[in-house]
Order: structure tokens, then C-alpha cells, then sequence
């Protein structure tokens, strides 16, 4: 007969042993369950340098290589594409650097730009035409901010879409209104005066978006197909009037399929 106090001693070596048993088991998911993790973060920044990868640089930061524009209004300082006027000699027309080295298509570009004075912007399929002129869509740049994230279609059909819009350009040229892109206090509040922002622009067929430090400007649908462009060539803005700096760099276009 196996008295009491053995029978308690089994039970509790038992007890430990499950115990133990137990603690090897959840020891052996946690591993298990943090490999995974790992793995699955593995993949998703193999992902995401895959993506990356897609972009190209446009822009070597040395020289205006595959630019072209007035040699006495651009120029690379500290790495960036600068445009200068001046008072002594005012421009008397807007005046574009065209990337001459390809054609915008369905493409994402992204991009950091910094403005003194004055109004800028980027022209997106757009169309060149003689003394470096250019018309089409305009991602705008305003040093006062009050056109800061519009689309505006130079030398075409004005302002299409005011910052925080969502719009669809009807085939008969009208603009419908369909919902809100973002708070404007809170883009405005988030562009560093005088200072680096990021913009973001995506044409994926006629459905075009603009971004400004991470907040969509807008999100137009271009349904006017004798006015739509699908292709054109990419260019930076010198506004007339008082005298301005902009500059632009870490140019990167990735090409969508």
C-alpha cells in the first residue's frame, strides 16, 4: 500500500511535470509565433524595397543633365534644381525647366520642394511648346499659400480642382464636387515655410492625386476626353511677378503599369 504522504509527493511531481510540460509548450508558440512575425516582416520589407526599387532618380544633383530651360534662371545649388528671378531683370511670361530625358504617362512622382516668394508649380503631362513654354496639368507651389496643392491647368482650363476637393470634370467641361480630401487647416498647418516639403503626384489613367507632406490635395477624374491629357512632358514652374526662389530635388518617377 502506498501511504498518503507518497501519494501527495506523486501528485505534486505530477503537477510540476505538467507544470513544466505547459511551460515548454507556450515557450515553444511564443518562438513559434515570433518566428512568423519575423518572417511576415521579412516579406513585407522585401515588398517594399521591391516597390522602391521601381523609382528612378531624374535628377543627379550636380548638374541639369537631361533639363532644359533659360541657363540664367536655373541652376543646381546645394544639391537642388534652383529657379531665380530678380528684380533687376523680371521675367516677362512664365517660364518652364523641362525634363527632356522621357514622357510622363501613368507614373507616380515624388519629390521635395522649397519656396521664397512668389508662385511655382510642376507641370504634368503637359505640352512644351517654343521659349520654354508649357501648358497642362499643374500641380501648384504658392509661397502666400493661397493656391499651395491646387490643380491648375496652365494655358488650358484654369483652376480644376481647389485644395481638399474631390472632383470629377463632367465630358461637357463641368466640375462636380464629390467629397472632401482632407482638413486644410491641417495641410496648411503641416508645409514648413521657407522649407523642405514632399509632394506626391499619381496619374493612373484620367483619375489624378496630389499630395503635400502626406495630405492628398486633391482627387480629380478628368472625364473630359477632348481636353484630358494621357501623356505629356514633366516641367517646373518661374511665375511672373516679384522676385522668387523655388527648388526642387530628390526626384524619383516610378512608371505604373
Amino acid at each position: 500500500m502506498v501511504k498518503p504522504r507518497r501519494l501527495r509527493l506523486l501528485h505534486l511531481d505530477f503537477l510540476l511535470q505538467g507544470s513544466r510540460s505547459e511551460t515548454y509548450a507556450m515557450k515553444r508558440c511564443t518562438l513559434l509565433s515570433g518566428l512568423m512575425s519575423f518572417a511576415t516582416l521579412v516579406l513585407l520589407n522585401s515588398t517594399s524595397n521591391a516597390q522602391d526599387d521601381d523609382f528612378k532618380s531624374i535628377f543627379n544633383g550636380k548638374d541639369l543633365t537631361g533639363w532644359e530651360g533659360q541657363p540664367e534662371l536655373w541652376s543646381v545649388q546645394d544639391g537642388a534644381i534652383t529657379g531665380t528671378t530678380s528684380a533687376d531683370a523680371p521675367i516677362k511670361s512664365n517660364t518652364f525647366l523641362i525634363w527632356k530625358a522621357g514622357e510622363l504617362k501613368d507614373f507616380e512622382l515624388r519629390l521635395k520642394f522649397r519656396i521664397v516668394d512668389g508662385n511655382s508649380g510642376i507641370q504634368y503631362r503637359s505640352t512644351a511648346s517654343d521659349n520654354y513654354a508649357v501648358g497642362g496639368y499643374q500641380a501648384d507651389i504658392d509661397a502666400t499659400m493661397r493656391f499651395m496643392g491646387i490643380l491648375y491647368e496652365e494655358r488650358g482650363r484654369g483652376v480644376l480642382a481647389n485644395r481638399g476637393k474631390k472632383v470629377t470634370i463632367k465630358s461637357d467641361g463641368n466640375k462636380e464636387e464629390t467629397g472632401q480630401t482632407c482638413k486644410e487647416e491641417e495641410l496648411l498647418a503641416s508645409i514648413k515655410k521657407e522649407d523642405w516639403n514632399e509632394y506626391v503626384i499619381m496619374a493612373k489613367g484620367n483619375h489624378l492625386t496630389q499630395k503635400i507632406n502626406g495630405h492628398t490635395t486633391v482627387d480629380v477624374t478628368d472625364e473630359q476626353s477632348d481636353k484630358a491629357k494621357k501623356n505629356g512632358v514633366l516641367a517646373f514652374q518661374l511665375h511672373v511677378g516679384p522676385p522668387m526662389i523655388v527648388q526642387f530635388k530628390d526626384i524619383l518617377l516610378k512608371e505604373l503599369k
